[in-house]
């Protein structure tokens, strides 16, 4: 039986690479558990923070050892480590990207799962894991992204669309457009960069200077921004797996000690607890999965996605507040034991992935 070549694809030049690292190491051992040895051969591919494509022997060394190579650690594309920076081409392909028949990218973040990797890849003519430019753009942009949900009729937050230059512009239109997100949105308040991951550069803002401040901070991240009105609420999460016809798993609940889900709650041990399956109602349970389903659909995501929902309890409310097509995958992520609780292992989940990506790239 001939192996599939799975090319695996991690590191990448956002802010989320370590985090992308332990990703494809979930990933590689997955793909290399017994019911998937015999299927799959991987051909690992590492890019640098500075936009190199590493190849070779220094990507296999990543993912034994979790370690970034960092920029100054010069690597020639054969991923071969060497002093001499005359070798290096920042864009320059090894030369094992032409033996891939699949592509898994585990990019998070900018550069990633905004659209830019998944074009490159169309461009390639491979099958690849997940969604294509237009669902992987649309689930990173948060102003698009809502824009989606509310064309599909799902219920959102209030929130307000603006813009770097209207944050940055001169002291007499700064304070007026405070004046209007004070009337719009009230507070508490969200104040989010529209296209970062892993809740960079999120803050949640009480008062007229904190407000100010949020958004001269998320500026600096993101020429477009959205500020969300804040809500009482519990923050519940649904997986969806597939192309035409997904499915959703079964509800999870995130539980934290901290003012609200930012960067450091997320990714600090002890900080954050998963519940799964959420103890909610069985009908919130499944109009949270059917909203689930909807939203996949409204930004054309592919493969898999993660949907993170508001239950206002209180209310019996279920509010929208994001989608993410490529969200963590390691053994203890939410999208993964979301799976494994509805019966769908994480060797089996990885394999079915691929499946879909070769599903979706079929002319027939």
């Amino acid at each position: 039986m001939t192996k599939l070549r799975v090319g695996l694809l991690f590191g990448g030049r956002s802010g989320e690479h370590e985090v992308s690292i332990n990703s494809a190491r979930a990933i590689a051992k997955a793909l290399s558990a017994e019911q998937n040895t015999n299927k799959y051969e991987i051909l690992p591919f590492y890019i640098q923070k500075d936009g190199r494509w590493l190849g070779g022997e220094v990507p296999q060394k990543v993912l034994e050892t979790g370690i970034p190579i960092l920029e100054s650690e010069q690597s020639t594309p054969e991923g071969h480590l060497t002093s001499n920076p005359e070798t290096l081409s920042k864009w320059q392909s090894p030369s094992e990207v032409a033996q891939v028949d699949v592509w898994f990218p585990i990019l998070h973040g900018p550069n990633g799962e905004d659209g830019t990797i998944q074009g490159l890849l169309t461009l390639m003519q491979v099958p690849f894991v997940g969604s294509g430019v237009l669902g992987s753009a649309m689930g990173m942009d948060k102003v698009a992204m809502k824009m989606a949900f509310e064309q599909a009729g799902l219920a959102q937050v209030k929130y307000k669309a603006i813009t770097r230059a209207q944050v940055w512009s001169n002291p007499c239109i700064f304070p007026k457009l405070c004046d209007e997100i004070e009337a719009a949105l009230g507070y508490p308040a969200f104040v989010k960069p529209a296209n970062l991951g892993s809740s960079v550069g999120i803050a949640k803002v009480r008062s007229r200077q904190e407000l100010e401040a949020a958004l001269d901070n998320a500026a600096s991240y993101d020429r477009r921004l959205v500020v969300e009105a804040g809500v009482v609420a519990r923050e519940v999460e649904c997986a969806v797996l597939g192309n035409e016809q997904p499915q959703a798993s079964v509800i999870g609940e995130i539980t934290y000690d901290s003012d609200f889900y930012d960067y450091e709650t997320k990714y600090t041990e002890g900080r954050a607890d998963l519940l799964i399956p959420a103890l909610i109602p069985d009908a919130i349970a499944r109009q949270i999965q059917d909203m689930a389903l909807q939203a996949f659909a409204a930004v054309d995501a592919a493969g898999l996605a993660r949907v993170d929902f508001f239950y206002v309890e209180a209310t019996k409310e279920v509010l929208i507040n994001e989608i993410n097509t490529l969200p963590g995958f390691t053994a203890t992520s939410m999208y993964p034991q979301l799976w494994s609780y509805s019966g769908v292992s994480f060797p089996e989940l990885v394999d079915r992935l691929i499946q879909l990506a070769l599903e979706r790239h079929s002319p027939s």
